[in-house]
């Protein structure tokens, strides 16, 4: 999900081309590390284009490709539409403040009973109808409001998108950066003011479970005002002068599955001329989820994390200081980037729909951010040699991602570079060429391992997770004493902490194959040829 992304990567998240074509990008995963390398490029390639001249170049409407059913059709729909807000509440009330990660009763299933489960996690003492909270939606509301208002009246890099398939570009203003800028700089401010009880941090610590209800709220209505404004796409010979066209892969005439994959591709709203400041712009709703509100809010929940770990221990451990400097360098450098986004399979193939509405939104910040929320409650010290291996880990992943794609992005643009001209390849019938050596001799999508490596630094500052919450009460004084050790929950706690290694991992296999099904229907003999010369997919000699 949150193709974004990653990043998106990375949607979120996103990352680095995959497989060894030296033509360019490929597929582009969330909330991973990007490929930045190229995005440059990308940027130049654009701006150097007048915009008359791009606009001019309309073809005529392609046809759509034959594709089936991902995700696992209607049902694997119906599944991750409706379960996998479920599994974010429960990362939320299994590993909480109140009781431990996971709850006491959780690891003594004998004895378990609804009553007693809710006791132990910030379950809404009105039921049901306290996971909804009109105020949290306001304020949730006033976030995205300045950050689409940010969009609106910065200053920004404008530049033309990739040719549709319909004929034409659209256009684009990116500031998602200058735009972060200014909200950090207010949450700074104010935390100079008031400190760790900064009003933002205690907000969003004390009413995170509302804070996720909005967004699936939000996420929810984005979903369905694009799916029923997907019906007034223009079709065949009709006039189009917004460029308006279907996702190739969105309207199989399933409703659930069209809702839930995004049946347009690129779903905007247009502003009248006639309002001041902001009249004749373009509002992209597939790229402002993408890059500004969820991305940033991944950002803004790990330093709320981090406030109340200082707030209630009266320190900051190395193991939140070295995580959130991570998580922060990977959003501020993808928000910095936001053109790249421009050439991502989530902006020129994928249509908007729930997925994407609801990784990015709700998925994204609240599931990437569960290590730092671990962190804020039990602290863990990791050292000098805990921070070496972490750093080990992270700089080992790191190598092998960059080696790979920088071996691809130098034969792409410069064949005769003396650090890749004695490389190997295949070359296809469309022109491109297939690397069958250096890195990508190894496997068709080694970078993935690169990222997936990576991913374990995220988790690996928990720890051997898991705690307890004992409270004591005074009987002179009355007041409460809360003690947070490890106990039997030891090791049990890295179901919350290290899920996203797992996730990822089931994503880039994922998007792994989604990669082989389009390389095969673009490249036919000459990917089977590449397969035989490069048998591996992501992790040599295993997988």
């Amino acid at each position: 999900m949150a193709r974004v992304r990653q990043q998106r990567g990375r949607s979120s998240s996103k990352l680095s081309n995959s497989s060894g074509e030296s033509e360019g990008s490929l597929e582009h995963p969330p909330a991973s590390f990007n490929d930045w390398s190229i995005a440059g490029d990308v940027r130049k390639r654009h701006q150097a284009k007048d915009e008359s001249t791009q606009l001019s170049k309309l073809t005529t409407p392609k046809k759509d490709e034959k594709h089936g059913y991902e995700f696992f059709g209607p049902p694997g729909a119906f599944g991750i539409t409706f379960g996998l807000p479920i599994l974010v509440y429960l990362t939320v009330f299994l590993c909480n403040d109140v009781s431990g990660c996971p709850n006491p009763s959780v690891l003594q299933p004998k004895s378990l009973t609804l009553a007693k489960l809710k006791k132990e996690t910030p379950w809404p003492e009105n039921g049901f109808t306290g996971l909804f909270d009109l105020k949290v939606l306001g304020w949730v509301l006033a976030y995205y409001g300045t950050s689409l208002s940010l969009q609106l009246l910065l200053p920004g890099t404008e530049l033309d998108g990739t040719e549709l398939r319909c004929g034409g570009r659209h256009h684009y203003k990116f500031n998602a950066f200058s735009s972060a800028c200014i909200i950090l700089a207010g949450a700074g401010v104010s935390t100079f003011i008031y400190g760790a009880e900064n009003p933002l941090w205690t907000f969003i610590w004390d009413n995170l479970v509302q804070i996720v209800t909005a967004n699936i709220v939000i996420a929810t209505i984005v979903a369905v005002y694009v799916y029923l404004a997907s019906f007034s796409v223009p079709h065949g010979s009709a006039p189009n002068p917004t460029h308006r066209e279907l996702a190739q892969g969105g309207h199989s005439g399933n409703m659930l599955y069209d809702f839930f994959i995004g049946r347009e591709l690129n779903p905007q709203i247009h502003i009248s001329r006639s309002l001041p400041l902001i009249g004749g712009q373009t509002i992209d709703i597939k790229t402002f989820f993408e890059v500004r509100p969820g991305l940033l809010g991944w950002l803004l929940l790990d330093l709320a994390f981090c406030a109340h770990q200082y707030s209630a221990h009266g320190y900051l451990s190395d193991s939140i200081i070295f995580l959130t400097g991570f998580q922060a360098l990977y959003v501020l450098d993808a928000i910095y980037m936001e053109p790249a986004i421009m050439t991502q399979i989530d902006i020129t193939t994928d249509g908007f729909g729930f997925m994407l509405a609801f990784g990015d939104l709700v998925w994204l910040p609240f599931i990437y951010s569960l290590q730092a929320r671990y962190l804020a409650v039990y602290p863990v010290n990791l050292g000098y040699a805990g921070i070496a291996g972490v750093l080990a880990v992270q700089a080992f992943g790191y190598w092998l991602f960059r080696t790979a794609n920088n071996q691809k992005d130098r034969f792409r643009t410069n064949p005769n570079d003396p650090r890749v001209k004695h490389f190997t390849y295949i070359q296809t019938k469309t022109g491109s060429r297939l690397l069958t050596s250096g890195m990508w001799g190894t496997a068709r999508h080694i970078n993935y391992l690169g990222d997936w490596i990576m991913a374990w630094s995220y988790s690996l500052p928990t720890g051997f997770a898991g705690y307890l919450i004992h409270n004591y009460t005074n009987p002179v004084t009355g007041a409460t004493t809360k003690e947070v050790v490890q106990g039997e929950a030891r090791g049990w706690g890295v179901i919350a902490t290290y899920f996203y290694v797992l996730y990822f991992g089931v994503l880039l296999v994922h998007r792994e194959q989604r990669d082989e099904a389009k390389c095969a229907r673009k490249y036919g003999a000459d990917w089977e040829e590449y397969k035989r010369k490069v048998k591996w997919r992501i992790v040599p000699y295993v997988y």
